[in-house]
């Protein structure tokens, strides 16, 4: 099994910054794809970014192109999410998502990943 734990969401203002931070633990992690998504209120979970696993791929959902970037550490199993010049429209849950045995690809479906965090509050202000 592996874990996601999530960390770094919380209320800003319009136009503010946050780092979202992801872990990834568990006896049979492997090389893996990450990525993240979000559900607004009252709306459907969709794609954030992701980012594989040698770090060459990385894709954008076209509303937070130019403003937010995924990043990771290999060697800590931990994906980052930098969102910066946030809107009231990026509030919502963030979820990181987990594939496993995944080492060129990145994946932009919520039912291609096998692991999910428990979701972290992004509320922004305007």
């Amino acid at each position: 099994q592996v874990q996601l734990v999530e960390s770094g969401g919380g209320l800003v203002q319009a136009g503010g910054s946050l780092r979202l931070s992801c872990a990834a633990s568990g006896r049979t992690l492997s090389n893996h794809a990450m990525g993240w998504f979000r559900r607004p209120p009252g709306q459907e979970r969709e794609f954030v970014a992701a980012k594989s696993w040698s770090g060459g791929f990385t894709s954008y959902a076209d509303s937070v192109k130019g403003r937010f970037t995924i990043s990771r550490d290999n060697a800590k199993n931990t994906v980052y999410l930098q969102m910066n010049s946030l809107k009231p429209e990026d509030t919502a849950v963030y979820y990181c998502a987990l594939k496993n045995r995944a080492f060129y690809s990145i994946y932009r479906g919520l039912e291609e990943y096998d692991y999910w965090g428990q979701g972290t509050q992004v509320t922004v202000s305007s």
